[in-house]
């Protein structure tokens, strides 16, 4: 699975974008910059929404949000035009709004299932209101083109479960409701607060995870899976496995001269430091944060299995040394070869990491390095 070009004719910030991403560069890793406001952001929100929620009826709450003030002047509105490498086909799918009242033969005669029209596959999405007056004025449809009838279903629940979204938390996501985002600017009480509504919202979207901290949630699940790997293959073969020995293993390549383990209790880690000869206990404050969201990363695309998937990402490089953004190109290589990424950045190390042609870049463009300085 392949994003192989985006079309994005006016929404928000985004005005006339059209960006290729090639299917034969190497690696298959794409920077995405901008000035400040540039868009960068709403790009990776738009087609995470697009292609995760679009056609997942539990899901489709957050694009509603995410349309929040798309509205449709005439007839309809074109929203995106997303291409996707699928089996040797380039499948295009065009996303537009339509008055409600110009759809009632798509939504009677459908009800969320592919005709044929216009040359292509029409399938209706949902009914959406474009303001906070709860009349849902517009019916939000897809064109899909180059691909057989009878694979549209399979082909759209591959695609939502090959993309994902990786941001910090102090990002704003347009996916959430209003109310929600306006939390920001309150003081947060013990029920009601925007970070609660963020877990929420991760809970919900299987393919979004914020890279803030060290997620230990994702180590002790990994650890604990691996030695139930092992034990399963003792009782299989009678030779107990390695699988916790190579995870472990894999962790201090990354942690270089610290290691991990996980607590007798399975619930928790522990860092330790060979130093003179003696081992020494590492607390939180011994770690950096760029080691922790360097860690939690890779625990992320390992615990998943993420794979032949395309993967975006924003503002990967905080936290990181100019040599750590530099080297991240390398880590995703390493660690989940097969996938594409997309890497919303303002880090000119991490674009240098990779030839001119794989950077794409949105206006206000980033200003050029002065050699000199």
């Amino acid at each position: 699975m392949r994003l192989l070009r985006v079309q994005v004719p006016d929404f928000r910030v985004l005005q006339n974008v059209d960006i290729t991403f090639e299917k034969d560069f190497f690696p298959n890793i794409f920077p995405l910059g901008s000035q400040n406001g540039g868009g960068k952001s709403t790009l990776l929100q738009l087609i995470f929404g697009l292609l995760h929620c679009s056609y997942n009826p539990d899901r489709v709450d957050f694009l509603k949000n995410l349309l929040n003030g798309f509205q449709v002047e005439r007839n309809e509105r074109e929203l995106a035009i997303i291409d996707i490498g699928y089996m040797e086909e380039n499948v295009r799918l065009n996303f537009f709004a339509v008055r409600k009242v110009d759809t009632e033969e798509i939504e009677s005669e459908n009800e969320g299932f592919p005709f044929s029209a216009g040359g292509g596959k029409v399938r209706y999405i949902f009914k959406y209101s474009a303001s906070r007056n709860e009349i849902e004025d517009y019916v939000l449809v897809s064109r899909i083109d180059n691909i057989d009838i009878n694979q549209i279903e399979s082909f759209l629940k591959d695609l939502a479960q090959k993309i994902f979204l990786a941001a910090p938390a102090t990002q704003v996501f347009l996916f959430l409701a209003t109310n929600s985002k306006k939390l920001l600017f309150r003081e947060p009480t013990k029920k009601n607060d925007y970070y609660s509504h963020l877990k929420d919202a991760k809970s919900k979207l299987p393919g979004f995870f914020t890279y803030d901290f060290l997620a230990v949630e994702l180590l002790t699940k990994s650890l604990r899976a691996a030695i139930a790997e092992d034990m399963r293959e003792v009782t299989e073969t009678g030779k107990y496995g390695n699988s916790y020995k190579e995870l472990i293993k894999d962790l201090h390549l990354i942690l270089g001269n610290k290691k991990i383990n996980l607590e007798p209790d399975f619930y928790g880690v522990n860092f330790k430091l060979d130093k003179d000869g003696e081992t020494v206990e590492l607390y939180p404050e011994d770690l950096s944060h760029g080691e922790l969201k360097r860690l939690s990363i890779y625990m992320w695309l390992k615990y998943y299995n993420i794979e032949n998937a395309i993967v975006l990402m924003d503002e990967i490089e905080i936290a990181f040394h100019p040599d750590w953004q530099y080297q991240i190109i390398s880590d995703l290589k390493e660690w989940a070869p097969s996938n594409q990424y997309i890497l919303a950045t303002h880090s000119y190390e991490l674009c240098q990491a990779l030839t001119p042609a794989h950077v794409k870049e949105l206006e206000p463009k980033l200003l050029k390095q002065n050699p000199s300085n």
